[in-house]
């Protein structure tokens, strides 16, 4: 189900951010606009369908705790990691991070789903559905700043998506090999090297 949610979510947030540059603008006339707008709503609702079954599934399982970095060593962790991405992965230093089942993220990416998952995802959804129904809630919208405020912050958590999954995507070739963290997230398994 992981991968299933895993590629659905990928799916729905890349086809979010193709519509969204179509229907400001920036499309090149691929698609016509309200061909654009109704493709951008109907993924924007896979994409919340998707969320809350996943968010039922992370936390009937318990695997939601995975993304909880822990308080003991975090700083030391996150400076591990960030020194790792910074210089290590260039020179071939061991990965300061052990992947295992119960342990899929480190602490850098724990930080940055939390801040994905429970700050930027819920204000896009917010500000896409007031924009949405902006006329019905002319009252909201305006005490919200209005539809240009709305919108700005609308299209500011776009750009931070989109930051994301090119960093992601970035990520994923980090691996064993280029393809390795790509393979296991199409395959279901990876495998790892033997501990010495």
């Amino acid at each position: 189900y992981e991968r299933l949610w895993h590629w659905t979510m990928a799916f729905s947030g890349l086809a979010l951010i193709l519509t969204g540059l179509v229907v400001h603008g920036a499309g090149g006339g691929a698609l016509r606009l309200t061909t654009a707008v109704d493709l951008h709503n109907l993924f924007a609702v896979a994409l919340m369908v998707n969320g809350f079954l996943a968010l039922f599934y992370h936390l009937a399982t318990g695997a939601i705790r995975q993304f909880f970095p822990q308080p003991r060593d975090f700083f030391s962790l996150a400076i591990a990691q960030i020194v790792y991405y910074t210089r290590g992965i260039f020179t071939g230093a061991p990965h300061p991070f052990a992947h295992g089942p119960q342990r899929k993220l480190n602490v850098l990416q724990q930080v940055t789903y939390l801040g994905v998952l429970n700050l930027v995802l819920p204000l896009q959804v917010a500000t896409g559905i007031l924009m949405w129904k902006a006329q019905a809630w002319a009252g909201l919208v305006d005490r919200l700043g209005g539809l240009r405020a709305i919108a700005g912050v609308h299209v500011l958590c776009a750009w931070l998506f989109a930051a994301f999954v090119v960093m992601h995507v970035y990520l994923t070739t980090t691996g064993r090999t280029p393809l390795a963290h790509i393979r296991a997230m199409v395959l279901g398994w990876e495998e790892l090297p033997e501990e010495n």
